[in-house]
């Protein structure tokens, strides 16, 4: 039997799930609700978008990067494939992260050379490595359970939402277990809480600043609290979107030290 194309499993879940509230209609699944909650927030073609990190300590500004983020999902399983370029800091200018299927690589022109991180590692603040890239949950994460609750959205207004339990399907996920707040509505993902296999909270991200990008409302801002110290916060904020091209070569690690940005 031939597979579904990704993109297109995508796009009928997403709306299964809001056809939901007519009558009749059996309620989604909880990996349903997932994978239509990462259509909202990644577009089904390739793209390029500038990720700007700011951390606080205490309410001040301590850090900052800016990054070029060149993305497309792998056609055979989904996940996202992604080249992350530093533009800011100028000490970090041209510096690059590779992250290839289950590798994550970091190369340095400088020293010329590319050493494999984790996607736990943190790159500024309470961001990982896998905070940056972009990322299909519903590749790495099984959603074992949705309870409807109420909750407060990062403009602390009340929302209606699934509360969804995700546990790690793979070793290679960046977390061990996710617990994840999805629009009843509107599958807009709210809010997230992020934790170590020790059960440890690790962090809390809000989803915010809605806005229209490629015919659908995404969040183009990622506010991230620290688990144990709540004035460690960290935002990240998505802009220039494009639908671009993302040469198969860029996506290679023996292609990084050729790489000339556009």
């Amino acid at each position: 039997m031939k597979m579904m194309p990704f993109r297109l499993m995508i796009r009928l879940l997403a709306l299964a799930l809001l056809l939901v509230a007519l009558p009749g209609r059996a309620a989604p699944s909880p990996q349903e609700i997932l994978v239509a909650s990462d259509a909202v927030r990644n577009p089904d073609f390739p793209f390029g978008l500038t990720n700007t990190l700011v951390e606080y300590r205490q309410g001040r500004q301590t850090e900052s990067s800016t990054l070029a983020i060149y993305s497309k999902a792998d056609p055979a399983g989904g996940q996202f494939r992604s080249l992350v370029r530093y533009t800011a800091p100028a000490r970090d200018a041209n510096k690059l992260i590779l992250f290839n299927g289950k590798d994550l690589w970091f190369y340095d022109p400088s020293s010329k050379a590319s050493i494999r991180l984790s996607p736990q590692q943190r790159l500024l603040g309470q961001a990982s490595n896998g905070d940056v890239v972009t990322v299909n949950f519903a590749r790495d994460y099984q959603a074992v359970t949705a309870v409807e609750e109420d909750t407060q959205d990062g403009d602390r207004q009340t929302r209606r939402c699934h509360r969804l339990s995700l546990s790690a399907a793979n070793p290679d996920a960046t977390y061990h277990r996710i617990d994840m707040w999805v629009d009843v509505g509107n599958a807009r993902p709210v809010k997230a809480r992020f934790y170590s296999e020790s059960g440890k909270l690790l962090k809390t991200a809000y989803y915010r600043r809605y806005q229209p990008i490629f015919g659908v409302q995404r969040p183009t801002e990622m506010v991230i609290i620290d688990g144990l110290e709540s004035d460690w916060v960290t935002v990240m904020r998505y802009s220039d979107w494009t639908r671009r091209e993302v040469p198969e070569a860029w996506l290679q690690r023996d292609y990084l030290p050729r790489f000339k940005p556009e």
